[in-house]
């Protein structure tokens, strides 16, 4: 049964919002300052958190609902987010606009190459999204919108590889990290 997230998200509340832990874990690898993106924010738990580390931040959804929550909060909370509805797909992000770019829960294969242009020289990515080898029923039923194993790394592979984590069903499959995977890449300065 497909997610109806207009209705989830009319229902929940950015306080309660956390950011993705492939952002939350990997911090210390942004940059002091800067713009960054969080695509397909939902209600901004990685918004909110590149805004309170610092940095410009934009989150585009294509939920009104969410885009209207986190707008309003982060007016009422004082902290340098712009909410958007938009359709990254239709409306992909401007090349060399941002310094970090955040996606999570979220797979569009045919946007990887705009998400790659749009980082500038420095720039870094954080993805975490859900595979098709799993341990749980966590996430998309559809194997459409579930990488297929290591698929996360050919897709940025033109940017520098900082930390990958894809665990599949190795090991003791009740510990560590199950039914996704993790991404943090550096696109390389110029010269």
């Amino acid at each position: 049964m497909p997610v109806d997230w207009e209705e989830r998200y009319t229902n929940d509340t950015v306080a309660d919002t956390e950011p993705a832990p492939v952002l939350a874990d990997n911090a210390h690898l942004l940059p002091a300052g800067g713009m960054a993106l969080d695509v397909a924010c939902g209600l901004g738990g990685n918004a909110v958190f590149l805004a309170r580390a610092g940095l410009k931040t934009f989150a585009w959804d294509s939920s009104p609902a969410a885009v209207a929550k986190l707008a309003a909060w982060s007016r009422d909370n004082l902290l340098p987010i712009t909410a958007e509805v938009r359709d990254v797909v239709a409306a992909p992000p401007e090349p060399d606009r941002f310094d970090v770019i955040t996606v999570s829960r979220f797979l569009e294969r045919q946007l990887a190459p705009a998400l790659i242009a749009a980082l500038r020289p420095g720039g870094v990515l954080f993805y975490q999204t859900f595979t098709r080898t799993r341990v749980s029923d966590r996430g998309p039923g559809s194997d459409r919108f579930r990488l297929a194993d290591n698929e996360l790394l050919a897709l940025f592979a033109p940017l520098r590889l900082l930390v990958y984590r894809e665990e599949g069903r190795v090991g003791d499959l009740g510990r560590g990290l199950r039914d996704q995977a993790q991404l943090v890449a550096h696109k390389p300065e110029l010269g």
